[in-house]
């Protein structure tokens, strides 16, 4: 499905991004995975045979240098980008009364603004292959208004919003750009979240049970193939059934 495609994935070093990873290698991608955390991403790309670029993505000279590269290595070409390292541990939990501004800030820093300056920083190697595909990580906590998340699902809910505008932007130059929306995850990230809560989403999905991070993978693979730019501009609830868009 995706043999000759030059995918970026942000935040690939353990977790869904890693998961993600691991699905592209295997669908034939050449990929390059970018992390902060630096000797876990390297693991992960050594292990799949990919290249490893750190990125912090709170610093805009970091994502810049992601991007030169992009422009010096493979013909200046990518065929896909998924925007998936965010913060999203250490937030939870909190009333929208008590959040700290500076975690306030800092959450909209990297899951916001580092989304758009990722997406404007591969956009030129995107446009250069001709059949460019973005793929934004949200959550479907932004579609049903999950409590005591308040950072985390507002900076969710733009990436959606800015998933709409740059499928406008991008494509004339034939960029599809669309947005999975996955519930809680059986991933490290989401050891933090109350019982009660992973209980919610196990009873009430449409397929109830506990949702493994590779089960929505094959959608992202889809959704950065080339027959899917009929779908640019859509956010897609990759949850098992625990709430539609």
């Amino acid at each position: 499905m995706l043999d000759g495609r030059t995918i970026l994935v942000t935040g690939a070093a353990r977790g869904l991004g890693a998961e993600i990873a691991r699905s592209l290698a295997a669908k034939g991608a050449d990929l390059l995975l970018a992390d902060i955390a630096e000797d876990e991403g390297r693991a992960v790309a050594q292990d799949l045979g990919a290249r490893f670029l750190p990125v912090d993505l709170g610093d805009p000279a970091s994502i810049e240098a992601v991007g030169a590269h992009l422009v010096r290595e493979g013909n200046g070409v990518l065929h896909g980008l998924v925007n998936n390292g965010a913060i999203a541990t250490g937030i939870g939990g909190i009333p929208y009364d008590e959040i700290a501004i500076d975690s306030w800030d800092r959450v909209m820093t990297v899951n916001v603004r580092g989304t758009w300056l990722m997406t404007r920083a591969a956009a030129p190697a995107l446009k250069a292959s001709g059949s460019g595909r973005i793929v934004n990580v949200a959550s479907d906590t932004a579609l049903w208004g999950a409590p005591r998340l308040m950072s985390y699902v507002a900076s969710k809910g733009a990436v959606m919003a800015m998933t709409r505008s740059f499928a406008r932007e991008l494509g004339p130059d034939r960029i599809g750009v669309t947005a999975v929306a996955p519930g809680i995850l059986t991933t490290e990230s989401t050891d933090y979240v109350p019982e009660a809560r992973h209980r919610l989403y196990a009873e009430g999905r449409a397929v109830p049970g506990p949702q493994a991070p590779g089960e929505i993978t094959d959608v992202v693979a889809f959704l950065l193939s080339e027959g899917a730019l009929s779908l640019t501009g859509q956010v897609l609830p990759v949850n098992n059934g625990f709430v539609f868009n």
